[in-house]
């Protein structure tokens, strides 16, 4: 215990240790989509098969009581950081095939089932490795850092690429280079982190499990999930209220990238990276941080129904520019940072939404299936979005986006949430 506690330095891990839990997820979710537009991928299959890799966070509630029964949670991080750096590797060897599309696919596909389980390892270790009091200081600054992930990836990186296809004049050589670059800082992190986490000494083997009481545990926590009072509705609630986010941010970048003839804005892969990777990032975390202090003010249900007009009625700035393709980079920079904006401040609901309908017995477990239907609600409507895209244009793709808010508005219109919940408690003299 003494060494533990001479070793822990939360400031020495916790921000690496959350950059390094966000980049294989934008890269998974967002840098692949521009990765395969680039290449000359349709709309259709890269909405489609880039949704599949949202499945590992769909049914991470099932195998993520293995991470507490098989090694210790610091075994985990390392590993999964060590598996995603040699499938970051393996994208960068695999790009320059003829069968590139399928085998990177593959290989995304195993960094998502990585990242997801990196994500209960170091949620998990969080909490053993500090107090009450360090985890409540450190939130704030893991979630920051998870924060610059986003900017890294969906910024820089793309950035990057976007430079070394202007150099080399070779797209998939630009972009091979670009994740060997990638690979090469997260084997640094996964070293970096094989020495700096601390050793806690609660994170340790459970010892001895009977299998068959884990099993009717996890039975009974499953179904009271499921008995939940108001369930189906809420339920609905969590595959809704991204309905039309789900769908467009599959084809943001696709239309961004796809030339004027062809009904897109033409913009290069480095105005992209600059655009939406550091511009947008930077509107989402503001739009995210007065979400939270709006609901703390007046509380969750005062804030439902003009989040959920937040988060829907805003993507009017892709319709806009579908309709007047605009060539002017701070037109375009505005109306990103307007709809990033607003699905900031609107999620915020949809996030204390997740605590509230997971307050009660089996907290933990009931708001990990709720975030599992979180991922279902981005999966399944982002995997037909190219085809529509394609059927209609992305005029009336937007449009439709668009319109897509009145389930959204109807469905939060109708939760019942104690009018008390989410608001910051007045301190009694």
């Amino acid at each position: 215990m003494q060494q533990s506690k001479k070793s822990i330095n939360p400031w020495k891990w916790v921000p690496t240790l959350y950059f390094a839990q966000g980049i294989p997820y934008v890269l998974v979710m967002t840098v692949s989509v521009i990765m395969y537009k680039r290449f000359g991928i349709s709309n259709t299959d890269i909405a489609l098969y880039t949704s599949w890799l949202y499945l590992p966070w769909v049914i991470k509630p099932f195998w993520s009581p293995l991470v507490d029964l098989l090694k210790t949670k610091r075994w985990w991080i390392v590993s999964m950081q060590l598996l995603i750096g040699a499938g970051l590797a393996g994208v960068a060897l695999l790009i320059p095939m003829p069968f590139y599309f399928q085998a990177t696919l593959l290989v995304f596909w195993l960094m998502a089932f990585s990242s997801a389980t990196h994500d209960v390892a170091a949620d998990g270790f969080y909490m053993l490795a500090l107090d009450e009091g360090q985890q409540s200081f450190f939130v704030g600054i893991r979630s920051l850092f998870y924060r610059f992930a986003m900017i890294a990836g969906q910024g820089l990186l793309i950035v990057f690429a976007g430079a070394m296809e202007r150099v080399t004049g070779n797209i998939r050589f630009a972009w091979s280079i670009t994740f060997f670059v990638i690979f090469g800082i997260f084997l640094l992190l996964a070293m970096y982190h094989r020495l700096a986490l601390p050793k806690p000494a609660s994170d340790k083997l459970m010892g001895k499990v009977d299998n068959n009481k884990m099993s009717k545990e996890f039975g009974v926590t499953f179904l009271s999930f499921f008995r939940k009072k108001g369930i189906l509705l809420s339920l609905l609630f969590l595959l809704v209220y991204r309905l039309g986010e789900a769908m467009l941010v599959k084809l943001a970048q696709p239309f961004m990238l796809d030339p004027l003839s062809e009904g897109g804005l033409g913009m290069s892969t480095e105005e992209i990276g600059l655009a939406y990777g550091m511009v947008g990032v930077a509107s989402l975390v503001l739009g995210g941080i007065l979400g939270g202090m709006a609901i703390s003010w007046k509380g969750l249900k005062f804030w439902m129904i003009p989040m959920a007009l937040a988060i829907t009625l805003p993507n009017l700035a892709y319709v806009y520019m579908a309709l007047f393709q605009p060539e002017q980079f701070g037109v375009i920079l505005a109306c990103i940072s307007i709809e990033q904006f607003g699905y900031g401040f609107g999620f915020t609901a949809f996030m204390m939404y997740m605590i509230y309908m997971a307050d009660g017995e089996h907290k933990t477990a009931h708001y990990a299936f709720a975030s599992g239907f979180m991922a279902l609600g981005m999966m399944l409507p982002g995997m037909m979005a190219g085809w529509l895209q394609e059927m209609v244009g992305y005029q009336w793709f937007f449009i439709i986006v668009t319109l897509l808010a009145i389930p959204t508005v109807l469905v939060a219109s109708l939760m019942k949430i104690d009018p008390a919940f989410g608001r910051k408690k007045e301190k009694i003299e």
